[in-house]
């Protein structure tokens, strides 16, 4: 079963300038998906139109068959929950204290969170293996603690679909892996959703189930990893003749000669 797709979306910042042009995507229930390109495609506008936080200006996206544009914001982020790349720190709100905010979607209106709420805030630390965090101030934090911490609120969301933009652009190499397992465990244990940005392409295999290479706003490759991840099909998403690709004990290595 679907459960999310793009259909032939088209977006601009400026008129008559398209970021995104006529891009489509698929992603099946309980997949994990990677969206690569080089900077400047479109690859952080497209998931920002996934999550519903930029609307398209031709096409749809839709959530569980769904039209996520006829989704009020709380049916909406109690199934999708997105992580940014960069996480705001302007207030020194304890890091326990942001990832309850991840449990709003679950609240009535103008409601507190209750004991359940901090359960569930302190298993998604715990999961995104940050509760030792739990007490910091966020302002206090690196920015790959806070990333992390950005990572657990998604969790405390409790949605069907993960997106994350670059979610491993800050952190270092022991927790690199450990979002890359955490996520393709709770794709088997919880069958949750997830495509994630990323340059990184050398922890796409094993585990990843599809790759969406963008360029210039338009989708040159969709596919399983073990299609997409080639010298022909990355030199084209990038634009670069010299992309070199060698796998070795089930690992994909891709680097640039040039």
């Amino acid at each position: 079963m679907i459960e999310l797709e793009a259909r032939d979306i088209r977006f601009a910042y400026s008129p008559d300038v398209p970021v995104i042009d006529g891009v489509s995507l698929a992603l099946e229930r309980g997949s994990m998906g990677a969206l690569i390109g080089p900077n400047g495609c479109g690859k952080s506008t497209m998931i920002r139109l996934l999550a519903g936080i930029l609307k398209p200006l031709e096409g749809e996206v839709l959530l569980e068959g769904l039209p996520i544009a006829e989704m009020d914001s709380y049916a909406r982020t109690r199934k999708l929950a997105y992580v940014p790349q960069t996480v705001a720190r302007a207030f020194p709100f304890t890091a326990l204290e942001v990832v309850l905010t991840g449990r709003s979607p679950h609240l009535p209106r103008f409601a507190f969170e209750g004991r359940r709420d901090v359960e569930k805030a302190i298993d998604a630390l715990e999961t995104a293996g940050v509760a030792h965090l739990a007490a910091r101030r966020i302002t206090e934090l690196s920015a790959g603690e806070r990333q992390i911490v950005s990572f657990a609120r998604a969790l405390a969301q409790e949605p069907d679909c993960l997106l994350l933009d670059e979610p491993a652009a800050s952190l270092d190499l022991k927790h690199r892996a450990t979002l890359v397992r955490t996520l393709l465990r709770l794709r088997d244990s919880h069958g949750l959703t997830v495509l994630m940005v990323t340059h990184d392409l050398s922890f796409i295999d094993p585990g990843f189930d599809i790759v969406f290479g963008m360029r210039a706003g338009v989708m040159i490759a969709a596919g399983p990893p073990t299609d997409t991840m080639r010298e022909s099909v990355l030199a084209e998403v990038y634009g670069d003749e010299h992309v070199r690709v060698r796998r070795a004990d089930g690992r994909t290595f891709v680097w640039s000669e040039a």
